[in-house]
């Protein structure tokens, strides 16, 4: 009798660990720019691994192989977020714009953390993020400045 709930559980974390990737796989697809991407690849990916591999804790023949799989879930659950937070920063800083629907863009100063902020005031109020010179409503990548920095197509170039 245990061992049929134990193989429920199994094909359910099976199935839903499965789902999870094939989300994560659709949207590397079917999202708009390099962000989303990363976002959908950070998030549903890890947690679709996840769950394969408490699938197979569950199954495994011995505890060393359960706690091998315990401990590669710590270990996507752990680096995933960092390793996308980290690319997604060393991308805008680069110059990889937002996608034209993103309506806000929360990180200028990534790009010029030593200049002045064109879209913070002195007091540091992000109020002026959104109303800065007319630009109210308008895409983030309309409201880049002059000195972009280059792209890494244009470096190779060089």
């Amino acid at each position: 009798m245990s061992e049929a709930i134990f193989d429920t559980i199994d094909g359910i974390l099976m199935i839903g660990g499965s789902i999870f990737v094939v989300l994560a796989a659709v949207g590397l697809l079917r999202l708009p720019d390099l962000y989303t991407r990363m976002h959908a690849a950070s998030k549903a990916g890890p947690v679709g691994a996840g769950l394969l591999l408490l699938a197979l804790a569950l199954n495994a023949g011995s505890s060393a192989e359960a706690l091998r799989a315990v401990a590669a879930i710590l270990f996507l659950l752990l680096t995933a977020p960092i390793a996308a937070h980290l690319l997604a920063k060393a991308s805008y800083k680069v110059g990889y714009g937002l996608w034209p629907g993103s309506v806000l863009d929360e990180m200028p100063r990534v790009r010029n953390p030593e200049g002045e902020d064109p879209y913070y005031d002195e007091e540091g109020s992000q109020t002026g993020l959104a109303l800065h010179e007319g630009q109210a409503g308008e895409p983030a990548w309309r409201r880049e400045t002059k000195d972009r920095r280059p792209r890494w197509s244009d470096l190779r170039k060089r």
